[in-house]
């Protein structure tokens, strides 16, 4: 077997420091099957540069930073409506009480109201006051008055007379004290 000539392979160049080299492998391509609908397929074939990613992230930090803020302005400008809503009411109060200032100029009004507030009259007018002009209110039932007159079962000669002697007489206190 020393004449048989065998071909061996020449040894790779090898340098210090290099890594080795991985043996050769080949891929096979196999399709696997897949189940999913149009969304995932449009899902998958989004692709994401760095410049995309960027500018979702600065979009995302810009929400973030602005939120609070945004959020004031909206608060601010509830309280500027409110402030507005005062502000009107408050010049229709000013106006009718101009109003009436304007109506305190007139004699006539400020003749009426000496009359009407503080019954006041002119000089050699009579002043008449009418109390309870309306009347009975509520109507009586004719059955419960009676023609008869009634005398009352105690006397109160007697109980007036038990009631001072009971006060006069006894030791208990105040609160003890049986009333008659």
């Amino acid at each position: 077997m020393r004449g048989a000539a065998r071909s061996i392979p020449p040894a790779p160049l090898v340098y210090p420091g290099a890594m080795p080299r991985r043996p050769r492998t080949t891929r096979i391509a196999v399709d696997a099957p897949v189940a999913e609908g149009a969304s995932g397929r449009w899902f998958r074939s989004i692709r994401l540069s760095g410049f995309t990613v960027m500018v979702l992230g600065l979009l995302v930090l810009a929400i973030v930073v602005l939120a609070p803020s945004l959020r004031t302005l909206v608060e601010q400008q509830q309280q500027i409506a409110a402030m507005r809503e005062q502000i009107r009411q408050q010049q229709e109060q000013v106006d009718e009480l101009g109003e009436q200032e304007a109506r305190w100029d007139d004699p006539a009004y400020i003749e009426a109201q000496a009359r009407e507030r503080l019954d006041y009259v002119m000089p050699g007018e009579y002043s008449y006051s009418v109390y309870d002009d309306l009347g009975v209110t509520e109507e009586v039932d004719p059955e419960a008055v009676s023609d008869e007159i009634s005398t009352t079962e105690v006397d109160w000669l007697e109980a007036m007379l038990g009631s001072v002697l009971v006060a006069g007489l006894t030791d208990q206190p105040r609160e003890e004290t049986p009333t008659p």
